[in-house]
């Protein structure tokens, strides 16, 4: 009987796994895209933030949103993209993850650019059968910005935000 039982485990094991990188890659297309609504089901209600080493932190999903809505509007396009995930189920409601990230930022109203690289450490709880993001937050690897009227060559020929206010590249 235990031979079925461990494989059994380690089945339910890939799947939460399989689930919370769902969750996660999720989360940041949630924000490149501006998707508020569907964010906020990444949370737990009492979830906490500790973004950019602690510089930008919150407790609750609803100043979270609050946070992300006013930080990243529609004139600042992003791209998050998460990468080697190590998640480690600690019980059968609570786990933890180490991502590496990349980001890509063009603020519009600036004009300028940022791109940066960094960990994301997460913790994870199951609630009503579906996992959330409980707690947050990364440490910059790295960090650059430019001016983009500097580079004469460089056009922004796409902006799916465009057409909701008015702004041009």
């Amino acid at each position: 009987m235990t031979d079925l039982v461990e494989p059994e485990a380690a089945l339910r094991r890939r799947e939460t796994i399989e689930e919370i990188k769902r969750l996660k890659y999720r989360y940041v297309r949630c924000i490149d895209c501006k998707l508020w609504d569907e964010l906020s089901e990444c949370f737990a209600e009492d979830a906490v933030t500790s973004y950019a080493g602690g510089q930008y932190s919150f407790v609750g999903r609803d100043n979270i949103l609050a946070f992300l809505k006013e930080a990243l509007p529609i004139t600042m396009i992003t791209m998050h993209q998460c990468f080697h995930p190590e998640i480690e189920i600690t019980s059968e409601t609570t786990a933890k993850g180490s991502w590496g990230f990349h980001d890509y930022l063009i603020e519009l109203n600036e004009n300028t650019s940022l791109r940066g690289y960094a960990y994301y450490e997460d913790e994870y709880v199951k609630v009503d059968g579906k996992w959330k993001i409980k707690a947050t937050g990364y440490r910059r690897i790295f960090e650059e910005t430019w001016n983009r009227a500097e580079l004469p060559s460089l056009d922004l020929t796409e902006n799916m935000f465009e057409s909701l206010d008015g702004a041009s590249a």
